[in-house]
């Protein structure tokens, strides 16, 4: 797993969703002081972020090889 230092943006879908995963079971699990929680959750918001990204550009090209418009969606 990378570094927690490793800037979201920096990340695959694959390493992104499994730190999002241990972010979450670290804050579910508590015995973190308040900056410590403050912290982790502020990078899970942007590893989520990260994931939701990769998994729009995904749709996109899935909706590209289909020949679909994903503007006639909205």
């Amino acid at each position: 797993m990378p570094d927690e230092a490793t800037a979201p943006s920096e990340l695959s879908y694959e390493q992104a969703r499994d730190e999002l995963a241990d972010v979450v079971r670290r804050l579910e699990t508590g015995g973190t002081g308040l900056e410590e929680a403050l912290a982790l959750w502020e990078r899970g918001e942007a590893l989520a972020d990260r994931c939701q990204q990769w998994l729009d550009g995904a749709r996109e090209r899935l909706d590209a090889a289909r020949g679909e418009d994903p503007a006639a969606e909205d």
